[in-house]
């Protein structure tokens, strides 16, 4: 007795496995129940898988077939990169509480060929036609995603039969809606790609504006990524086929692979542009360039159709990594040195590697489908982009800091070109350039006045002591100079030991006479250098007034230096003006 009852436990614990294990006993899994209060359901648990390799079997054909409906043999709502067809068979019932209102939803936009069958005591009660390559106009709700009202009795049972074929991955997520909860999520859906192409767009016109304005190539090489990124985001998510190319089956089947194509073309120049831009020979740099220009030709080849689609998407599933793989290195010595591009690069290739990776989870069936796994590629692409913005900024602020540098060294040059290296004071071309300005604003009324001087006893001291004491005693006469004059004066030296003061707004021939005497008073005490050194030097000065004088710079100097040698042969230390008769004796 205990014998038999052992086997017979044996013998039910082998059916139930057998009953569990086996495929059809799926196809009695128990229906959704559509209840009107729960809003959105998702139809992925209750669904069950039959794969038509021949692409030949109708509805009549899958009706027949129920029980060689199995599992999925995926994890979430994904079957992967397939050329086959696959039907799926979802039941549910509703209840007779329901007002039968509910939208059949596919949240992904990117499946070619959808067949909705819905059935009910063995006969198809409604059919629709979905899919990306169904012309907008026709689809049952013009929607971002493929959508079909079911037409629903309360308290009926129903089977829903779906075939699906696409050239994608096929990624299903499944639901039925409300009316009220299809239209909350597509709303929210709908704000958030605004929100994200939003932020694409406005990246894309800074680039380019930058571009325009710095002729920097790395900025429009970032548009191109951008460009690139943002067309393939429109594609996946079906905003490009609601608002875009809406009438354009050509652009439907291309944009998803040249998108893509673009933005890889976009990287290429982009990082070879961030790493080695300024190393025009390197191999890198043409390597990369190179890589930009195979994009450009897989491009042409595609759009003329001489590539397949699957061909394409192979051969850009792994170029696509191709920019990120060569720039590592470079980018880890940048990031190694302190260098801010190396890093924001690092930690972009880092999410766009974790996003890559999610992805390729979802298409394999190894991560489920929600709406981070869903949204992971776009959310990469956002950080990436801005990422790669923060790679601009630190361009343009090394353009700003050599734009300052060059001005800098401009002004050095200029410097050295127009001012005496030894006091600071301008030299012969500087003063001529503020006696030009000056001369232009003089008149009757505004006299000015060039002084020409020369001292007396420079070349003992500069024997006596030597080129250092002479340089010095330089350095002191300039600051006494300055020192009696107006900070709007022009205090020069000519070389050696001439200098020239050039002083305007005069209001008199006298108060010309004045600034004279002062000078040369200025020079009555000795001077007091290093090493307890003092010398005494005096100082013979001639002058010229325009527009009395002269209305020209070249004459005043020369009537002004003629009236200083005259002084020089005459007794030295006196302030002598030439207004024109002392000319011809300084020739």
């Amino acid at each position: 007795m205990p014998t038999r009852l052992w086997l017979r436990c044996l013998t039910c614990l082998m059916l139930l496995w057998a009953l569990v294990a086996s495929p059809g006993a799926l196809a009695g899994a128990a229906p959704l129940v559509l209840n009107d209060d729960r809003g959105s359901i998702d139809a992925w648990p209750a669904a069950t898988l039959l794969v038509d390799p021949s692409r030949e079997l109708a509805v009549e054909d899958v009706m027949a077939r129920r029980h060689q409906f199995a599992l999925p043999p995926t994890v979430g709502a994904t079957l992967g990169m397939r050329s086959d067809a696959v039907w799926l068979r979802i039941p549910f019932s509703v209840p007779t509480a329901s007002r039968g209102e509910w939208i059949l939803d596919f949240n992904h936009a990117d499946l070619n060929h959808i067949d909705v069958y819905l059935t009910t005591g063995g006969s198809v009660a409604q059919r629709a036609t979905l899919g990306s390559l169904q012309p907008y106009s026709e689809r049952p709700l013009q929607s971002r995603s493929h959508a079909a009202p079911l037409q629903l009795l309360p308290g009926l049972e129903y089977e829903l039969l779906v075939r699906i074929e696409t050239r994608g991955a096929m990624i299903l997520p499944i639901a039925f809606h409300t009316p009220a909860a299809m239209l909350s999520k597509a709303v929210n859906e709908q704000m958030l790609q605004g929100v994200l192409t939003g932020l694409a767009l406005c990246l894309l016109v800074y680039s380019v504006a930058q571009w325009i304005s710095l002729r920097e190539p790395l900025f429009i090489q970032y548009a191109l990524l951008t460009s690139g990124s943002l067309l393939f985001s429109l594609h996946l998510f079906g905003v490009g086929r609601q608002y875009l190319w809406s009438h354009s089956l050509w652009y439907e089947v291309h944009v998803a692979a040249l998108a893509a194509l673009l933005a890889t073309g976009g990287s290429f120049l982009f990082i070879s542009q961030a790493l080695a831009g300024d190393r025009p020979g390197s191999r890198f740099l043409r390597a990369m360039r190179a890589g930009a220009v195979l994009c450009a030709v897989l491009a042409v080849a595609y759009a003329v159709d001489a590539i397949s689609t699957r061909a394409i998407a192979a051969i850009v599933s792994v170029l696509g990594l191709v920019p990120a793989l060569m720039g590592i290195p470079g980018a880890a010595r940048r990031a190694a040195r302190g260098d801010g591009v190396g890093t924001a690069l690092l930690l972009a290739w880092l999410i766009y590697f974790v996003s890559t990776a999610t992805v390729i989870g979802v298409i394999n069936g190894w991560v489920p489908v929600n709406f981070w796994t869903l949204h992971s590629f776009q959310f990469g692409a956002t950080l990436d982009m801005l990422l790669f913005m923060r790679v601009l900024g630190l361009r343009t602020k090394a353009l700003r800091r050599e734009a300052l540098d060059a001005n800098r060294e401009r002004d050095v040059m200029h410097s050295l070109a127009h001012t005496d290296p030894l006091t600071g004071l301008p030299n012969r071309r500087g003063l001529n350039i503020a006696l030009s300005s000056a001369l232009s604003r003089c008149g009757p009324d505004k006299l000015l006045a060039v002084y020409v001087m020369d001292l007396d006893g420079f070349k003992p001291v500069n024997d006596q002591y030597g080129h250092d004491v002479g340089d010095e005693l330089l350095i002191a006469v300039t600051r006494r100079l300055q020192g009696h004059v107006r900070q709007s004066d022009v205090v020069a030296r000519l070389g050696g030991d001439e200098f020239v003061v050039m002083t305007g707004q005069l209001s008199s021939v006298q108060q010309a006479q004045e600034l004279g005497n002062k000078l040369l008073d200025a020079f009555r005490s000795p001077f007091s250098l290093g090493n307890s050194v003092q010398v005494e030097v005096g100082l013979t000065i001639g002058y010229a007034i325009a527009p009395h004088d002269s209305s020209d710079a070249v004459g005043l100097l020369k009537l002004a230096d003629a009236a200083m040698y005259t002084g020089k042969q005459g007794g030295k230390f006196c302030v002598r003006r030439n207004t024109g008769d002392l000319a011809l004796s300084s020739a």
